[in-house]
């Protein structure tokens, strides 16, 4: 029974969206529903995504907006094209064999509009639509990037810790610095990097979940390929090709050459002569 996972899906929406997630129960219909919004909204006043099963081996994730939430859907209709990409970078990261409609919009230029946008994705999966490893899932390859794009659009920022001596250097300045490290650590930049670029390291080749298995915590770090002390004039940001994947001693490694770091090349060829 989905209502028997709440601890569950709680922890697999939370750690890949970054934000605080509120759940409930809608015992309505043939089948047990959870509802799933962002916890400092509640469910009238933002984004809610219903996961219900369908039938045996399916379940339908419906995502629709609360009755009050115009103030949200103002601050997606201000969004940067930057969160607008990522935002839509996430959906399009989605499994082809998983149904998704927008209605009227498609699945790569879709942008939410009013209250009135919806959205329906169904999933099939080889065992009951009740067990564990269906649930994760479904959470995993729908819930979660579904709503990371929601919390992109809405501007979820991730708290920064302060500045220590072990941080990456600053590039030029400290407004800069922040930019970067946000981009890096933002855990949906992080689920986008590894949902198109999997988990092995871009340099050193290492895949860290087949070492030490699936473990907790973000072992594979995300790395921001060209830093903005580099770009001689602004550009969109292009998830699908400015991020790469790399593990804690690679991602380090490319941060000791300063003020501008190594790119991926420069590492590989390092590791290449030391080793012989």
């Amino acid at each position: 029974m989905i209502a028997a996972r709440e601890d569950l899906i709680r922890r697999e929406i939370e750690e890949g969206t970054g934000a605080g997630i509120g759940l409930s129960i809608d015992a309505t219909g043939t089948f047990t529903a959870m509802r799933i919004w962002f916890s400092d909204l509640d469910e009238r006043h933002g984004p809610v995504a219903e996961l219900r099963p369908y039938g045996l081996r399916r379940h339908r994730v419906t995502l629709t907006f609360g009755s009050f939430s115009g103030a949200v859907l103002r601050q997606i209709a201000n969004a940067s094209p930057e969160d607008i990409r990522l935002a839509q970078a996430l959906i399009a990261s989605v499994a082809a064999d998983v149904e998704v409609d927008f209605g009227p919009q498609s699945r790569e230029d879709w942008v939410v509009g009013d209250g009135a946008f919806r959205l329906i994705a169904t999933i099939r999966h080889t065992e009951n639509a009740d067990d564990e490893a269906a649930i994760i899932r479904t959470c995993r390859e729908v819930i979660v990037p579904i709503m990371a794009a929601m919390a992109e659009l809405i501007g979820y920022d991730v708290v920064e810790d302060g500045v220590g001596a072990t941080e990456e250097p600053a590039y030029e300045g400290a407004i800069l610095e922040s930019v970067v490290r946000r981009r890096e650590r933002n855990p949906r930049n992080r689920l986008l990097c590894i949902r198109l670029h999997g988990e092995k390291c871009a340099v050193c080749g290492l895949e860290p979940k087949l070492l030490y298995g699936d473990v907790p915590g973000a072992i594979i770090e995300v790395h921001h390929l060209e830093a903005l002390s580099l770009l001689s004039e602004p550009r969109p940001y292009d998830p699908a090709v400015d991020l790469a994947p790399l593990c804690p001693n690679c991602h380090r490694a490319v941060h000791t050459k300063r003020p501008i770091p190594m790119t991926i090349d420069e590492l590989r060829s390092v590791l290449e002569v030391a080793d012989g």
